[in-house]
């Protein structure tokens, strides 16, 4: 794992056309905002992995 020390504003790349920029911090929340190629799914880690076990959406479903 690689850990990222930014300040709102700043950028980090990643290969594959990958920028993720830190948007806000308040409190213990940070906000990100991730640029990818289309061809590239960009998930929260819950959201993978519900996606992974073929779980359908929870608004989807209702």
């Amino acid at each position: 794992m690689q850990l990222f020390i930014n300040s709102v504003g700043e950028r980090f790349v990643i290969e594959g056309g990958i920028t993720v920029e830190v948007i806000s911090i308040h409190g213990h929340q940070v906000k990100f905002g991730i640029v990818a190629p289309k061809n590239v799914a960009v998930h929260r880690k819950e959201v993978y992995e519900r996606i992974q076990a073929g779980v359908p959406h929870p608004k989807l479903t209702a």
